[in-house]
């Protein structure tokens, strides 16, 4: 069903046609003034504290981290990681253009293909688009070089993300996406540590909804 079908359902279900021309004004002025909410303290830090800040979150919230100092280190850190965990060395990999200007030819061992994850899939590597200080939370929004489903069905989800995508607090991190994409795509998830669950017996199980393991490689690309 296309789009224009689903709202004439909607208007008809509300026994009503499109919205006035004055509501429509004030509607897209909110939209386009993006008001804020509050930002807490704890993440008005030097940008430097922001990235220890963000690794704290993270391994506090079941995920890992390893830096490195640029680009060409991602897979020798993803290679370390998988032998580390016995898991193997085929990846389904984001096609974004970072991720594939990586020397991934120096680890010839590691068996890469590109584009969306698929239910047998053990291993992802996705491209990070922002990472939340203030809970250790990637933002990862849909796109046709991000496929949301290398964050759902791959066992083991490995995110490179720079430093430089780093921010304080979540405001922040939608200010970014506004800026960088010019609106807001369809699909937007905030990943906090891997998937878990303590619905049953109130027994914390990983993996419930997702990815049980998430390792972020994170590559120093900021000064201090």
């Amino acid at each position: 069903m296309s789009k224009q079908a689903i709202l004439t359902a909607i208007r008809r279900g509300l026994k009503r046609g499109p919205l006035p021309a004055d509501q429509v004004a004030m509607l897209r002025g909110r939209l386009d003034q993006h008001p804020r909410h509050l930002i807490p303290s704890r993440s008005r830090l030097p940008h430097s504290e922001q990235v220890k800040l963000f690794v704290r979150n993270v391994e506090k919230e079941f995920g890992s981290v390893t830096s490195v100092e640029d680009m060409d280190a991602v897979p020798g850190a993803v290679t370390d990681y998988l032998a580390a965990q016995n898991l193997p060395g085929s990846i389904i990999m984001a096609p974004h253009p970072e991720l594939q200007a990586i020397p991934w030819s120096a680890r010839p061992l590691l068996d890469i293909r590109e584009g969306r994850a698929q239910g047998t899939d053990a291993v992802s590597v996705q491209h990070g688009f922002a990472g939340i200080a203030e809970t250790g939370t990637l933002m990862l929004p849909s796109a046709p070089e991000r496929p949301v489903t290398l964050n759902l069905l791959a066992d083991t989800e490995i995110a490179v993300l720079r430093a430089s995508a780093i921010v304080g607090a979540y405001e922040e991190a939608w200010d970014k996406l506004r800026a960088e994409i010019g609106g807001i795509p369809r699909n937007v998830m905030l990943i906090t540590g891997p998937s878990r669950s303590a619905d049953i017996e109130q027994t914390l199980e990983l993996g419930a909804h997702g990815p049980r393991r998430l390792h972020i490689v994170l590559v120093q690309d900021t000064a201090g």
